[in-house]
């Protein structure tokens, strides 16, 4: 059998926690892969990739385009259950401009009623550089809010208060003599790359050389995403070396 996250969690003195200080803020990593900072009432999430299922199948490959539903439907129940005041959303929103510009009506309605809820802000992705024009909310391409800046894509070197996706993080480990993958939230107290939020998104292990130079190896934690909480695992036990 494949080990589970309660196996994780023996392996590990600061197993079950999303909760992290980043320059200072405090914050929570959700089990849905968003990012929540209650003080501020403000819900982030990254890389939702919406209409990559159709994207996909229309260049010939054999997958189910139905993410969308599943990605918003997921979006939707952490909103309703966390009510925040404000969504950022990290780019890589929508995955192809010519197929996000024909989302299903139904699917619209859908996403325009989380909007209706909350304040909306669309951060620019390489994916999405803009939104499709007439879904709505505002569009930057980064936003700086209190210490924190919100951006795509993590910037070379190390630096102070980013939060950004476009990696898609994930980390694995050895449990019992068993290999462990999930999606993950990477963060040494400086800065912070979120788990891309949708279904067919996919991940990138932190061991990876693109993660190469981004955090301090000696403070780093990799969030692993459960099914109902959240992991806390030392970068050194996932194979992070800096």
């Amino acid at each position: 059998m494949n080990p589970t996250l309660a196996q994780v969690e023996e392996m590990s003195a600061q197993s079950v926690t999303g909760m992290l200080d980043l320059c200072g803020e405090a914050l929570q990593v959700d089990p849905s892969g968003a990012l929540w900072w209650p003080d501020e009432r403000l819900l982030v999430v990254a890389d939702l990739h919406l209409e990559k299922g159709v994207s996909l199948a229309a260049r010939g490959a054999l997958i189910p385009p139905y993410d969308t539903a599943a990605t918003l439907t997921r979006l939707a129940e952490a909103v309703m259950r966390l009510r925040p005041a404000r969504v950022i959303a990290l780019g890589d929103s929508f995955h192809d401009e010519r197929v996000s510009a024909a989302l299903p009506e139904i699917l619209r309605q859908q996403l325009r009623a989380l909007m209706r809820a909350t304040e909306w802000v669309w951060i620019a992705g390489n994916h999405d550089p803009a939104p499709p024009s007439d879904i709505g909310g505002d569009f930057a391409a980064e936003l700086a809010f209190g210490p924190l800046l919100f951006r795509h894509e993590p910037q070379p070197g190390r630096t102070q208060g980013e939060i950004a996706g476009h990696l898609h993080p994930a980390a694995s480990m050895t449990v019992r003599g068993r290999s462990l993958r999930r999606r993950c939230a990477a963060c040494d107290g400086a800065r912070m790359i979120l788990p891309a939020f949708g279904a067919y998104a996919g991940g990138l292990n932190l061991r990876e050389e693109a993660f190469r130079g981004l955090f301090d190896p000696r403070r780093l934690k990799a969030y692993m995403l459960g099914a109902r909480t959240v992991y806390r695992v030392a970068g050194r036990r996932v194979g992070y070396r800096g």
